[in-house]
């Protein structure tokens, strides 16, 4: 999940048809302090997955999920987690574990249960790599609720007895197969047998290969089994639409949509998000960007949201930002572009939202900004539709100047053969007497182009996330790499250094062991990992040079089968 959950919008009084949606969290049982929460945070309906899995883990079953990033998983079982809990408790150990694979899903699932469970007091603490030990100490002496972890981290802190399972109701293991592929298997193994056997299990995986089908039957007891995003498309023909994603970070999701917007140029656009609280803050961003923004969400009354649409039907409103409910059966004739500024929920919702441009033979253009956990979801979405989404490059500052540049072009030329200049004629005679011409035509250009284009010349640069596809640089069952130097893993560009370990064959060391810990205790993804060199007492990681600290210092702060271990750069054989 994103540093916001991973879901739709909360209750509202009425839909634009004017059906009654107040309930639509309430008649899934949820107490009143979380129906209060998420009517704060704007939330108005439950997502699929969360209509699904909520009733039954209210009841206490063993669920297993199959679901991608982006279709309310989190708080699918976070609400009923706390739903259960008890309400301000004081001191004692968790009653909730939820294992995610990556530090970065550590704070957001954290993130959410604290936004869900601030009215009961919810105590919730994020356990992973590169964060200081001595604070998740204290946090853990003095009593804490739900723990959100890393699996290395996990079995860490229960291996010093810090992290005690034995009042544990609740596990989740979050993106299961994810956690798989990194190496994380034993981790699992060894944390789920120091946890009670009478517990409520639940797992979600975006895949269900063979071997998350094993770990269900071994460790779930007759569960639940929903799954959700594979719904067919509605028949009939496709619509004209070309169809693109970008994958940026959360944190670069406004600038990323600006800059795509400036370049595409919309005659009139529906950028479509997730909460109500969302569309307010990304329409004031956008109106401070000079984009004609309007809101439209569940909190408006009819009047207020005949008043936006009226604005966007008559020009005077170029960028609609809404929630799904708010526009439900929105039929603009000029719209030309659909941004989905999360990956929605399901692949139908995908099919809905694009098929509002595109109509009657019209060519539309549907935009997707995809964080990079949900680079899977589109995979899935491609799938389902049948239709190929291309990953495009986010706009660099240079292509930026390069479109403001053909704007002004495109203006002068527009004023050239359709506006009467005589009246200006007098200036340019006069100043050609003291300039040459070519110096009078380009100041003129630099004054349009300021008037025309006023974007900022030192905005800076977004980062551009490397793509991975959901198989790609992934090992076959036989594992991850090799243990040799360059065994089956592609090298990364650029310098790169190598990490002595100090733990090899001997240890029970893999690569994917390696891999594992790496990615779970760092920022950094597996396929900027390069080749692994395994021998017996020690092992050979290649990484780029400019993560070489952040890998060091994320493995010293780990285990490694359970053991600690020697780790500096490698000094080319020195000392082995």
């Amino acid at each position: 999940m994103s540093s916001a959950p991973a879901q739709h919008d909360a209750p509202t009084d009425t839909t634009p048809d004017g059906t009654d949606e107040a309930n639509a969290f309430t008649e899934l049982g949820l107490r009143a302090e979380l129906l209060g929460a998420l009517a704060a945070l704007g939330y108005e309906e439950p997502t699929p997955i969360q209509r699904e899995a909520i009733p039954p883990l209210l009841d206490g079953r063993d669920l297993l999920g199959q679901a991608a990033t982006g279709t309310g998983k989190t708080a699918a079982f976070a609400l009923p987690l706390l739903h259960r809990m008890v309400a301000h408790r004081d001191g004692g150990d968790p009653v909730a574990l939820v294992l995610v694979p990556t530090r970065e899903l550590a704070v957001q699932v954290s993130e959410a249960f604290h936004r869900y469970g601030k009215d009961l007091g919810a105590r919730v603490l994020p356990i992973y790599g590169g964060q200081p030990i001595g604070r998740q100490l204290r946090a853990l002496d003095s009593g804490v609720d739900v723990v959100v972890a890393t699996p290395g981290r996990a079995l860490d802190h229960i291996a010093r007895g810090t992290l005690r399972l034995g009042g544990l109701a609740t596990v989740v293991l979050d993106e299961a197969d994810e956690m798989l592929d990194m190496g994380f298997a034993e981790d699992i193994e060894a944390i789920l047998e120091h946890a009670p056997a009478q517990r409520q299990t639940v797992l979600f995986s975006a895949t269900m290969p063979s071997r998350i089908d094993g770990m269900a039957r071994q460790h779930l007891r007759e569960p639940v089994r929903i799954e959700i995003g594979r719904e067919q498309t509605v028949a009939g023909e496709a619509p004209r639409v070309r169809q693109s994603a970008y994958i940026v970070t959360r944190a670069h999701k406004p600038a990323a949509l600006g800059r795509v917007l400036d370049v595409e140029s919309p005659t009139a656009a529906i950028v479509f998000c997730r909460s109500r609280e969302e569309v307010d803050r990304l329409t004031e961003t956008m109106n401070g960007r000079g984009y004609r923004s309007e809101a439209l969400h569940g909190g408006m009354s009819q009047e207020q949201r005949d008043r936006v649409m009226g604005r966007l039907r008559a020009g005077t409103a170029d960028l609609l930002v809404a929630t799904d409910v708010a526009a439900r059966g929105l039929d603009v004739e000029q719209l030309t572009h659909v941004v989905n500024y999360d990956v929605p929920s399901a692949p139908e919702s995908y099919v809905h939202r694009i098929g509002r441009v595109g109509r009657a033979g019209r060519e539309g253009v549907a935009i997707t900004l995809a964080e990079p956990r949900e680079h899977r979801m589109l995979k899935t979405i491609e799938r389902v539709t049948g239709q190929r989404i291309t990953i495009d490059k986010i706009p660099t500052v240079a292509d930026m100047r390069t479109r403001r540049l053909e704007l002004t072009q495109a203006a002068l030329r527009e004023s050239l053969l359709e506006d009467d200049l005589d009246p200006f004629r007098v200036i340019v005679e006069t100043l050609t007497d003291e300039f040459d011409l070519m110096e009078v035509a380009l100041a003129a250009v630099k004054l349009a182009h300021e008037v025309t284009s006023p974007g900022s010349d030192d905005e800076e640069e977004i980062p551009q996330v490397p793509v991975r596809g959901p198989r790609e640089g992934r090992p076959e069952a036989g594992g991850r790499g090799g243990d040799r130097r360059g065994g089956g893993r592609p090298r990364p560009g650029g310098n790169t250094v190598q990490v002595f370990v100090g733990l090899g064959r001997r240890a029970g060391v893999r690569p994917q062991d390696l891999v594992g810990a790496i990615t779970g205790e760092t920022g950094i993804r597996g396929r900027d990992i390069g080749s692994i060199e395994i021998a017996d007492r020690f092992s050979l990681v290649e990484v780029p040079q400019g993560v070489a600290d952040e890998v060091i210092s994320g493995l010293r702060s780990s285990t490694i089968k359970g053991r600690k271990a020697t780790v500096r750069r490698d000094r080319g054989g020195e000392g082995r």
